[in-house]
């Protein structure tokens, strides 16, 4: 595994660009989120899905989450999304807000878990979404840990436990942590909250209804 050390504030062409290289050729790499660190594959190559559950030793049939460059990357690979999606996205994206969306018969079976969904968000990490946009679609972004252990914020731990199984580390330093995402279903009429985190559903319900 090689370990390259980018600034957040700030982040090196060359780092984003090798990391994206590693993701579109098949490549799992340990990425900075705005709550953990993530590992990223593309979720519309087959083998790449089967490699990151590998490197987590998790067993397929999970879905697994994605992250994008913005909205309009959603759209042009997951589909257009319905109004009440959109009105979400544009107001907490970038955020701490994952969609559940349809999902494209091109993204691999085993993202979705088997069930024709897929949750997105587009990340408040600058890097994170540098990344994404490099790729030119949208890539995974499931904790980087090994299946039931705590996930993690410190790159020193993502080396530590995973340094002999992926491909990159891109090292921003500590991410902050924090609540996870709030998950919201947006497949049907009615919005539904699947998971609480960092967006309390009370804030969301009422500027739905404002």
């Amino acid at each position: 595994m090689r370990r390259v050390f980018v600034d957040p504030g700030a982040p090196q062409r060359d780092a984003i660009q090798e990391a994206a290289t590693w993701i579109r050729t098949g490549g799992v790499v340990a990425i900075p989120t705005d709550t953990l660190y993530g590992l990223a594959c593309d979720p519309f190559r087959a083998d790449a899905v089967s490699r990151l559950f590998a490197v987590k030793g998790r067993a397929a049939g999970q879905a697994l989450p994605l992250i994008a460059a913005d909205a309009a990357q959603v759209a042009e690979h997951l589909g257009t999304l319905p109004p009440l999606a959109a009105r979400l996205a544009e107001q907490f994206w970038p955020g701490p807000l994952t969609l559940i969306v349809g999902a494209p018969a091109s993204l691999v079976r085993d993202v979705t878990g088997d069930t024709g969904t897929v949750g997105v968000r587009v990340p408040a990490d600058e890097v994170a979404r540098a990344i994404a946009a490099a790729c030119g679609r949208p890539i995974t972004a499931t904790s980087a840990n090994v299946s039931g252990q705590p996930a993690t914020g410190s790159p020193d731990e993502v080396e530590r436990t995973l340094g002999d199984r992926i491909d990159l580390l891109i090292d921003t330093g500590p991410t902050r942590g924090g609540a996870p995402s709030t998950i919201v279903d947006v497949t049907s009429p009615e919005p539904r909250l699947v998971r609480a985190g960092a967006i309390p559903w009370d804030e969301i319900h009422t500027w739905l209804r404002g």
